[in-house]
């Protein structure tokens, strides 16, 4: 496993922020990282780079232990945390060419910055300091030094906070794309992120795991025992009968015309309400399934 976390535990004092944390995370999937404030993720997350010691566990990346080879993990491992360490008054090409340094990547250093300023959309902006480009522009900075020395395991922490949408469809894209052949695990509050681009959500809370799972499974799996149907008729239909199609439980008008319904979740009731638009004179206009939203699934979990 590129990131294999084995049963972190952490106190501050007194007070527990992780208690027995364990999953891995392997090449090629994007693993969404989210909790509450306060769950553990920032502690997770700066334990799994290094920054902070556990009090119990190991974390190995690459197989290297973090508690036994640094100098293994420091190279295995790009991270861009929540608060970008830049330095506005440098140049993009400046910039990069210390932290080029810091990682002794010598003569070999033109080249690859070059490079990462093609694969991060860096080339119009890179003879500007980097004070003068727009938060969506410096997050690539950021991106671009995480990933200098060509690491296989990404570390990054609300990479899209505070960008506006085109931003945030810009840089969520260039993840997905760099997250094609690398490691990614992604924390962020905005689980629209989490949905388009993880493949795999992993819920803290209280310094605990409490759901790991493939995102739509994660959807899914939270016992639902209703399936519930919107139909949107020509005409008002008479409701009684409505109640009469076979497997209905409950109904619902919620606007004008357009009808909550709901049914057990193993009966699939939309063909009988064809039929029934059929027998009724109605025409259906539109007819949709809602959809459990991992928002759901995680105030279901946190709560």
């Amino acid at each position: 496993m590129s990131i294999d976390v084995q049963h972190i535990t952490k106190h501050f004092g007194r007070q527990p922020a992780l208690s027995d944390v364990s999953f891995s995370v392997k090449t090629g999937e994007i693993a969404g990282f989210i909790g509450p404030n306060g769950a553990g993720k920032s502690t997770t997350m700066k334990i799994i780079c290094g920054l902070l010691a556990p009090d119990q566990g190991t974390v190995s990346i690459n197989n290297h232990r973090i508690d036994q080879d640094d100098a293994g993990v420091r190279h295995s491992l790009g991270y861009l945390p929540e608060t970008n360490p830049l330095y506005p008054e440098m140049y993009i090409v400046e910039y990069l060419s210390y932290v080029a340094g810091m990682y002794g990547l010598g003569k070999k250093s033109t080249g690859k910055i070059n490079d990462i300023i093609e694969l991060t959309g860096l080339s119009a902006e890179k003879d500007k300091t980097i004070g003068s480009l727009s938060k969506g522009y410096r997050q690539r900075v950021g991106l671009a030094q995480a990933l200098l020395h060509n690491p296989s395991v990404l570390i990054l922490d609300e990479p899209t906070s505070g960008l506006d949408p085109n931003q945030i469809i810009e840089i969520r894209n260039l993840i997905k794309f760099i997250g094609t052949n690398k490691t990614i695990l992604l924390s962020t509050h905005i689980m629209q992120e989490v949905e388009a681009i993880c493949d795999r959500v992993i819920i803290i809370n209280k310094g605990k795991i409490v759901a790991d799972s493939i995102t739509r499974h994660l959807k899914n799996k939270n016992d639902e025992t209703f399936m519930t149907i919107f139909v949107e008729f020509n005409d008002e239909p008479p409701r009684q009968k409505i109640k009469q199609i076979p497997g209905v439980e409950k109904v619902q008008q919620v606007k004008e015309k357009t009808w909550l319904i709901q049914c057990d979740m193993n009966t699939d009731i939309r063909p009988a309400i064809f039929s029934f638009a059929v027998e009724n004179n109605l025409i259906v206009l539109s007819m949709h399934r809602q959809e459990k939203k991992l928002e759901d699934v995680f105030r279901e979990l946190t709560n």
